[in-house]
């Protein structure tokens, strides 16, 4: 190795990434040093180390420092282009070095041979005259322990330390390890250890930033055991591997003899080649470490078993089960957000809100693979395509997709599968639609979670808690199974019709997305692009035998079907294309375009009569608007009086809500009686009947409260109420109206019946963006916030006679 002109040559001896040198001379000690800004380089006194510099400033003070032949002071810190970040990011001791030697490379990077001189303190850091930086420093000499018994221990030890460290090293340096030994100074030691040890930069920087000689002496052998370990735990494993290889050899050797030993002797061959059939499956399985240990007892047992034998067959099944799972096999995922979002539109027509959340999910689980993704649940009536939301996942993820139907599930065994101990035992419903997937990630719907039953025999949705949870299903224990088996990799998405059943843990670890139901002109796109096409596919007729006109569509929609999925009506478009396929069948041409004219003669009569025909000019009698299962409805509330003493009857299937909402509406009008022009003695003397029609459907909810309220004071006032208004509306006692659910819903619902106007709560105006325009624009929807308001709106302006 080279050196500089005033330098003589020093004795050396080289480590793995730093060199141990014995300089003879004393260098000079400036007090101003050329500082260079370190970022991952921590040089020790004594030590030579080569250094990369990797910017222009660090460069050109290094090259004006080696031509003036000065020392640089080498500090760590987090340089950047900012003096003035680099004077807060960089610490306060650093080491003072010679540049031995400057090197170009082929490359165009620039490398230093620095020999570290001595610790230093930086007093001030300022600008020196070419703008590069340097510091005011302090030198800082090295304690002298001479004499010093626990010095003189611990060195003793920490050289002990570094010699056993240098043996286990992948290639022991000799010369390293008598410089070791050869080194008499407790300073020198334990920076020589620190340097060769392989610490982390700022490990170093705190080993550097001690000055005396104990607690420095310490401090490294806390590294160097910790250091000791990982190289002791490093061989163990090695060593380990290397058994493991050669015992697997070992046995490999052994069946084959055991197996020509059985060829030779004859005895059961079968038994032999089945076993050997299922240990070359399992080995292809890339089996996790504890189902490698189970199958193998598995298989211990099978080779000592007849064929004969009853438990044959059961831990054959058992064997091929594990063999046949996907325990390392992951499908590629192919995520293009712009394809995902074509393959969306394609399959499904609206539903705007529910494919952006969607593409949003597609575009984290790209970005961020290996992150935990939230289970998806869609909420919504039956027949608006949750299901088929699933499949299009699958198709825009290039995933497998496999379904589960929980609806009726009432056994905990059919989730968590059953112990092997029973005859007829299987696995549950997750593993073995894993299985039939054949992929460790598929898309996996779990349909109806809404309809999962409880019984003696455990509850399902208990079990489906360590299913869906991204924390602990990463280790899914199935009983028949027996070992774990990792769905972290599983995209669960569940579907529901309504989220009351569902339990609150469950519940919890979902994200809900509601689907909500269609509109007649959303139902009637989805008929001309897919229901029609797929009739006629079914059935083996064309388009030109038979198509439905875009008028028959719209009466098979307001007379035929009244639904917010859309199941109903593909059966009615079915039984169209079914009367079609007849004709064809008989060597006819077919019907050709149906019109609404041939609907009566092919499908029948109408089959939903027109809501605005049933509601009369009679005082009393209020339209609401109602949430269900399969979307929003319409009901009609009714209120009679009767001479009496002002007793109220409340008929109709309704729930203990519902009937507290009719109490609390006719407390409110008995105490805005006088307002409203309401006669005392008329309410103290009649008897109040409320019904609400469709007697044999059950109905609850406060939502009824306005039309509760309207009903009783069109009764009391002899006013009609508007055959064109509908109303919904939560009611309190001081006549304040309280928002409520499924807007989107319940205007659906009042649009296809027919009417006008609709009463909202005001605080539900915020749910208006939810309502699709083309029924915003046919509806007057009027917010209200007092009941005072409702009436103004809802009632005919004269009152008429009873």
């Amino acid at each position: 190795m080279s050196e500089t002109d005033n330098q003589q040559t020093p004795e050396t001896i080289e480590g793995p990434s730093t060199t141990l040198v014995y300089n003879r001379n004393e260098p000079p000690r400036p007090e101003v040093l050329t500082v260079l800004p370190m970022s991952e380089t921590v040089l020790f006194p004594e030590l030579v180390m080569p250094i990369v510099l990797d910017r222009q400033p660090v460069i050109d003070a290094a090259q004006r420092a080696m031509r003036n032949d000065q020392p640089v002071g080498l500090i760590l810190g987090e340089p950047n282009d900012n003096h003035e970040d680099i004077r807060d990011s960089l610490h306060k001791v650093g080491t003072a070095a010679n540049i031995l030697r400057y090197v170009t490379a082929n490359n165009g990077q620039h490398h230093l041979v620095c020999q570290g001189i001595s610790r230093f303190r930086v007093r001030e850091f300022f600008e020196d005259e070419h703008g590069g930086l340097a510091a005011k420093v302090s030198w800082i000499d090295e304690p002298e322990a001479e004499g010093d018994k626990h010095v003189d221990a611990r060195m003793a030890n920490l050289r002990n330390r570094a010699l056993e460290a240098i043996q286990l090293m992948d290639q022991p340096s000799q010369e390293l390890a008598n410089a070791i030994r050869s080194i008499e100074s407790a300073a020198l030691l334990a920076d020589a250890t620190a340097g060769y040890l392989g610490l982390k930069p700022k490990e170093k920087q705190r080993i550097l930033e001690t000055i005396e000689l104990e607690p420095r002496l310490e401090l490294v052998q806390s590294f160097m055991d910790y250091r000791l370990e990982v190289m002791r735990l490093s061989q163990d494993i090695n060593k380990q591997t290397q058994e493991r290889m050669s015992e697997y050899q070992r046995k490999a050797m052994l069946r084959e003899q055991m197996r020509s030993i059985q060829r030779e002797l004859g005895e059961d061959d079968n038994v032999t080649e089945e076993v050997e059939r299922l240990r070359e499956a399992l080995d292809k399985a890339d089996l996790t470490e504890e189902a490698a240990e189970q199958t193998d007892r598995e298989l211990k047992r099978l080779e000592k078993m007849s064929e004969s034998s009853a438990e044959y067959s059961m831990v054959r099944t058992y064997l091929e089960l594990i063999a046949e799972l996907p325990w390392g096999k992951l499908s590629k995922d192919a995520i293009e957000i712009q394809r995902a979002r074509e393959i969306l539109d394609e399959d499904h027509y609206g539903l705007d809100k529910i494919k952006r959340r969607i593409l949003e999910h597609l575009a984290v689980h790209k970005l961020n693979p290996e992150g935990k993704a939230p289970i998806l649940c869609f909420v919504g009536p039956p027949g608006v395509g949750k299901t088929s939301l699933g499949r299009s996942i699958a198709r825009a993820m290039n995933r497998e997709f496999v379904r589960s139907a929980l609806g009726g599930v009432h056994d905990e065994s059919e989730i968590r599968g059953h112990r092997r101990t029973y005859v007829g035992a299987m696995p549950g419903t997750i593993i073995s639609q894993i299985r039939k997937a054949g992929t460790r990630n598929p898309v996996f719907m779990l349909d109806e979670m809404d309809k999962l039953g409880v019984s003696a025999h455990g509850d399902p949705a208990s079990a489906l808690l360590e299913v869906l949870d991204p924390s602990q299903n990463d280790s899914f224990n199935d009983h028949y199974l027996g070992v774990p088996f990792d769905l972290s990799k599983v995209m669960f998405i569940a579907t529901a019709n309504v989220m009351d059943t569902i339990p609150g843990p469950l519940r919890d670890r979902m994200e809900v997305i509601e689907v909500p139901g269609y509109t007649r002109e959303e139902k009637k796109q989805i008929a001309k692009r897919y229901l029609i096409d797929r009739q006629l596919d079914q059935a083996g007729v064309t388009r030109a035998q038979c198509d439905i006109s875009d008028d028959a569509l719209d009466a098979l929609i307001s007379g035929y079907t009244r639904e917010a999925g859309l199941r109903n009506l593909e059966r009615e478009i079915g039984a169209i294309v079914r009367h079609a396929a007849v004709q064809v069948a008989e060597g006819k041409p077919g019907p050709g375009v149906i019109g609404p004219e041939d609907l009566h003669d092919i499908i029948g009569a109408r089959r939903v009569d027109d809501e605005v025909a049933l509601r009369t000019g009679v005082a009393g009698v209020a339209t609401g608007l109602a949430w269900t299962p399969a979307g929003g409805d319409i009901l009609f509330v009714e209120a009679s009086r009767a001479p009496g003493n002002g007793k109220l009857t409340i008929t109709g299937q309704l729930g203990d809500v519902m009937r507290e909402s009719a109490q609390a509406a006719l407390s409110l009008v008995k105490a805005q009686a006088d307002a409203l022009g309401i006669d005392q003695e008329r309410l103290d003397k009649s008897d109040l009947h409320i019904h609400v029609p469709a007697g044999a459907i059950k109905k609850d909810g406060p939502s009824a409260g306005v039309a509760l309220y309207t009903a009783l004071v069109s009764l009391l006032t002899d006013r009609q109420v508007r055959a064109d208004v509908a109303m919904t509306g939560e009611i309190s006692l001081r006549g304040q109206v309280l928002p409520i659910g499924g807007v989107k819903e319940k205007t659906l619902a009042a649009h296809q019946a027919g009417i006008r106007t609709v009463m909202l709560p005001e605080r539900n105006r915020k749910d208006e963006d939810d309502i699709p325009d083309n029924v915003r624009e046919a509806l007057d929807i009027r917010y209200v916030s007092k009941v005072e308001d409702a009436i103004q709106i809802a009632l005919e302006a004269e009152a008429e006679t009873a």
